[in-house]
């Protein structure tokens, strides 16, 4: 049984929980493959607004059993504040979350790295999220991380403190103002390993090999979006893992020709939190009523993300870097009102006219071009049919299908998982 996956095709933010949650229904098993506790994944459901961050998207689903998978980096403290927040619910978390032991932990000491790194760039500082998950990946490449799995060896306490220790040496170098009580911090950190050491751990790739041939139906969940990937984002204001496609099958050890269906999700306009260029980034009243009617402020970090129209020259890429067999368009309903709307089909690069995303994106090397289509003011957030729909939103439906060339099956119409339509 083939795989399929569910990644963002923008910058995050996209809408990737709620629709993840729509899916679960046909799912055996959903599997997350990378990023951390810099994600946040956001459902909404029954009138209560849920935020996760490292447990997967399927976790509110009885039938489901959830996979946190070797390319993913987990946080032990925030990871056990997600299992406090979910104790009202009764899930069986032994059995319904399973935990890969080749997954690396955030250390105390990575978030310190972290931010004493990102207040040493100044003002080119990328935007991290400060959650330590730079510093993790970086341990990992540089084969000195911890994984979940020495967590069952004896003296992981040793080697948990010459990696300390290590950071403070790294932390020292940066020669940075920065206060911090490491017993404190470790104090947490200690307290929530006993709670991790509690679930499943797995070998993760031969539980969903197995899984696979016993004809189990699999979804694995991306976090952030394509234009993060760090080898195909926008660098260096990317996360530090493979958000694409690709990283699927390094981020659970599935085999590229399991691959099934990909779901890619994208907002009908565009945002972006942090730093990084944004070419079609607006600083008017439409990018204000789009962040104020989108309620667009990040569910991890709370900050107020970047707005803008839709891009497609990125869309394009996307699609075409993750080989995209479906589409998903959210938040529809935010655009409604606007009379007129832009969508950049080009850009201006170097003085000349580009269909394609280039090396650099910067201001100063890349300008938007855009067409204009017909706005709608219908209400879309009471709308359970595409027959519903007014004309202007089906022609624009219509015109990203023809220029991307895959299918948009599901139209969402506001957060809960209720309001969503699917064409």
């Amino acid at each position: 049984m083939a795989v399929d996956l569910l990644l963002g095709l923008q910058w995050g933010d996209e809408g990737k929980g709620k629709i993840v949650d729509v899916l679960t229904n046909n799912y055996d098993i959903i599997a997350r493959f990378q990023g951390g506790p810099n994600a946040g994944h956001t459902l909404e459901f029954d009138g209560i607004k849920h935020v996760l961050h490292t447990i997967p998207s399927g976790i509110f689903h009885e039938s489901a059993v959830n996979v946190v998978g070797n390319g993913v980096v987990i946080d032990p403290v925030i990871f056990k504040k997600e299992l406090d927040n979910l104790a009202q619910f009764n899930i069986d978390f032994k059995s319904k979350l399973l935990i890969s032991r080749k997954a690396h932990l955030i250390l105390p000491t990575h978030r310190l790295l972290d931010a004493a790194s990102e207040a040493s760039k100044g003002k080119a500082k990328i935007g991290s999220t400060l959650k330590g998950i730079g510093p993790t990946y970086m341990d990992k490449t540089g084969r000195n991380g911890m994984r979940v799995g020495d967590l069952e060896m004896e003296g992981w306490e040793d080697k948990y403190r010459a990696l300390a220790n290590k950071h403070e040496s790294m932390i020292d170098f940066y020669d940075v103002e920065l206060q911090y009580d490491l017993k404190d911090l470790e104090k947490d950190f200690f307290n929530a390993v006993a709670e991790l050491k509690k679930l499943t751990f797995i070998d993760s790739e031969e539980y969903l090999y197995q899984a696979q041939k016993s004809g189990k139906k699999i979804l694995a969940e991306g976090a952030q979006g394509s234009l993060l990937d760090i080898d195909f984002g926008t660098y260096p204001y990317v996360t530090s893992s493979n958000t694409t496609a690709a990283g699927a099958c390094t981020g659970l050890g599935v085999a590229p020709s399991q691959i099934g269906r990909v779901f890619g999700i994208f907002k009908a306009y565009a945002t972006r939190v942090g730093s990084g260029p944004f070419p079609t980034e607006l600083f008017d009243e439409d990018g204000e009523t789009m962040g104020r009617v989108g309620n667009e402020f990040g569910a991890t970090t709370g900050r107020p993300r970047r707005c803008g129209w839709l891009d497609l020259v990125a869309l394009k890429y996307a699609v075409q870097v993750n080989g995209v067999t479906d589409l998903m368009m959210m938040k529809g309903d935010v655009l409604s009102g606007f009379e007129k709307l832009k969508i950049c089909t080009s850009y201006n690069y170097k003085g000349q006219e580009i269909t394609h995303l280039p090396y650099n994106i910067e201001a100063e090397n890349v300008s938007p071009n855009y067409i204009e289509m017909n706005g709608w003011e219908a209400d879309l957030t009471k709308m359970s049919s595409p027959d519903q729909f007014p004309p202007a939103l089906n022609a624009y439906i219509d015109f990203l299908e023809k220029e991307l060339e895959v299918p948009i099956k599901i139209v969402s119409v506001g957060p809960d998982r209720t309001q969503t339509i699917h064409r």
